[in-house]
């Protein structure tokens, strides 16, 4: 069974946790082996210089005729074969050694040319004291470790939560929510300490703010133009409609009927990106809602039914995605063009050289057409927005045998029964 991380807990944290771990047992191990390494040293050598201190006066003893203490003796039982060949080289030294299954200092010198004097300290008090520093140690040096682990890990993830909830409100304002901040509160608090995370939030605060008011500000502008043309354009259709039949009036009010298509075109973008658009839902046969489209264009468009359903969504927003969709492909694309309901998809195919590169990395983009093509590029930015405020996916792709395809995914279908389709 895996163990679920808090969703704080990312790659981040654990990297800091396990560094943590590895630089405090490298610290505890280095201090651990100086002061197990000074006190061992300390004892044994205090054990050493008593040796020393004893074999002095085992030496006197032995050439003043006297006899020895217990624990001395000339090549007594036990003695260390090297320390023996030490001594009776003339050589005084000392050796720590095991005798009767406990530690022993022994130290050894020369007596009579050939034997060796030498005498033995019971180390098992020393060994006992060594042993006691090292547990203590070990202990020590693990409570340590977890104490700053724990501290470690309290810093790290009040670290790691903010740059989450900074990674949070980035991914919120990418989606289009603008209003979204991350008002870390160092970075409000000028008086508190500034580290880098707060500095990364206010940065991101500032550009949100900055990107809200120049998006906002061309959304007033461009509402505002398409208001001021409203009314000359009105005026000016009028006074088309006046003018005598001929080429020269043909052109006029054609030229008239797509300024006023794209005033239109601009005010119902300027309408999407306030947001503000509310839906008037109803229950619609997508079948027949198709249908209802391609009759209403009159441009030949193949209407199929695969599989047929009723969603609750918004008629006339629909039939604008759908409707746009349709007039981009025969613009665009060339026949024929299908229009293909599937349950709760809808396509619209055509056969021509599909969707360029730029639409389907980034989507449709307003003012931007392929070169040399009609149109001014508002139609399929009106239709994923209609999409978008209906809950619907609109997807752009191209047909591995050419032609582009556009496919418009709409929430919580319910399947057309044989009783409904009668």
């Amino acid at each position: 069974m895996r163990l679920a991380l808090p969703r704080w807990a990312g790659p981040l944290a654990v990297r800091a946790a396990v560094f943590i771990t590895v630089m405090c047992c490298a610290l505890a191990a280095l201090l651990g082996v100086l002061v197990h390494v000074q006190v061992t040293d300390q004892t044994v050598g205090q054990a050493r210089d008593a040796a020393l201190r004893r074999l002095a006066e085992a030496t006197e003893a032995y050439e003043a005729g006297e006899a020895l203490r217990p624990g001395a003796g000339v090549d007594p039982p036990g003695l260390p074969g090297r320390l023996r060949e030490l001594a009776v080289a003339g050589e005084r030294g000392t050796m720590l050694a095991p005798y009767g299954g406990r530690p022993t200092m022994w130290a050894a010198g020369p007596v009579d040319g050939r034997r060796a004097l030498a005498v033995r300290i019971d180390h098992s008090q020393g060994r006992r004291t060594i042993d006691g520093l090292d547990r203590a140690i070990v202990w020590s040096s693990a409570t340590a470790i977890g104490a700053t682990l724990l501290v470690g890990a309290f810093a790290v993830t009040r670290v790691t939560r903010r740059l989450h909830t900074t990674a949070r409100v980035a991914r919120r304002i990418s989606a289009g929510d603008l209003d979204a901040r991350v008002g870390d509160p160092r970075a409000g608090d000028r008086s508190r300490p500034q580290d880098e995370v707060a500095a990364v939030a206010a940065a991101l605060d500032s550009m949100a703010a900055s990107l809200q008011g120049k998006l906002l500000a061309e959304q007033r502008f461009t509402a505002d133009v398409a208001h001021e043309l409203r009314t000359p354009l009105t005026g000016l259709h009028a006074a088309a409609e006046l003018l005598p039949p001929g080429r020269p009036t043909e052109l006029v009010r054609d030229r008239v009927a797509a300024l006023r298509t794209l005033t239109e075109d601009l005010l119902e973008i300027s309408r999407l990106d306030t947001g503000r658009e509310r839906l008037e839902l109803d229950t619609e046969r997508l079948g027949e809602l198709a249908r209802r489209v391609v009759r209403a264009s009159g441009d030949g468009t193949e209407v199929r039914v695969v599989r047929d359903a009723s969603v609750e969504t918004d008629r006339r927003r629909l039939e604008r995605v759908l409707g746009n969709l349709v007039a981009n492909a025969h613009r665009h694309g060339r026949a024929p063009v299908t229009l293909t309901v599937d349950g709760p998809v809808v396509t619209v195919r055509d056969h021509g050289h599909g969707y360029p590169e730029y639409l389907l990395a980034h989507g449709p983009q307003r003012f931007r057409t392929e070169g040399g093509t009609k149109g001014h590029g508002l139609g399929l930015t009106i239709a994923r927005g209609q999409a978008e405020v209906l809950g619907a996916r609109l997807d752009f792709a191209n047909a591995p045998e050419g032609g582009a395809v556009a496919r418009l995914t709409l929430p919580h279908p319910t399947p057309v029964t044989r009783d409904d389709a009668e």
